[in-house]
């Protein structure tokens, strides 16, 4: 049987590139494109609406709000799915990898897949110091405290939707990626990575961008880390 895939866009300020994201997804893979209108002040819930996404808006700004909404969306639905896939709506991912992404869930039975930036083809400038220093410092605590081996914490990932519930996430700001990778070393998930192609993103980013956002992030995922011992 063919696995219904679900795919939960956050997005907040994305007009000059959600049509683009939306448009590089493969329309045969996935069941559903649902874009999460974040409290928007532009043209992003039109953009997104014109290229044939399902738009739900969430007025409480912060990407874990944002994907919390997608995955309420998902338990109403009368046919659940039976996959999610979280992108990003900045168009630093390549959506047309996603058949990489789901693969391994589809073909062997894992339950959660992240696209790893590191192992992939990095557009040189795409990841900033700060990233890649943050990204080092919680995969490093996450193998250390948690036993699991990652390479990334990238927005770029799959996951059966039975596991996502079981997971009970909670975070609503910068905390969501850590979150779900933490608990699922906790709950000893079949996990796997695949390489992901990343480029500079359109436009600036909202949180690696600004140095107070880069402080809070930072701040948040080690909580996170710590938080679930």
């Amino acid at each position: 049987m063919t696995p219904r895939i679900l795919v939960i866009i956050p997005a907040f300020n994305e007009e000059q590139s959600i049509g683009k994201v939306i448009n590089n997804i493969p329309k045969e893979l996935v069941s559903e494109v649902v874009v999460i209108n974040n409290n928007s002040t532009d043209g992003t819930a039109a953009n997104a609406t014109s290229a044939g996404a399902t738009v739900i808006n969430e007025v409480r700004r912060g990407y874990g709000y944002a994907c919390l909404r997608g995955i309420q969306y998902a338990k109403d639905k009368k046919d659940r799915p039976d996959i999610i896939v979280f992108l990003d709506g900045d168009y630093s991912d390549y959506p047309e990898e996603m058949r990489a992404l789901v693969r391994p869930i589809i073909k062997d039975d894992l339950d959660m897949v992240i696209g790893s930036r590191t192992t992939g083809n990095s557009e040189k400038g795409a990841l900033l110091p700060q990233q890649v220093f943050g990204n080092w410092l919680a995969i490093t605590l996450i193998r250390l405290l948690y036993g699991m081996k990652f390479t990334d914490l990238g927005p770029f990932r799959a996951i059966k939707f039975d596991k996502l519930l079981q997971l009970n996430m909670t975070d609503t700001t910068y905390g969501w990626t850590v979150e779900m990778q933490v608990k699922a070393a906790k709950e000893k998930f079949k996990c796997a990575e695949v390489p992901v192609s990343y480029r500079k993103r359109i436009g600036v980013s909202k949180i690696a961008g600004t140095l107070s956002g880069s402080i809070k992030a930072g701040y948040k995922i080690l909580w996170t880390i710590f938080k679930y011992i």
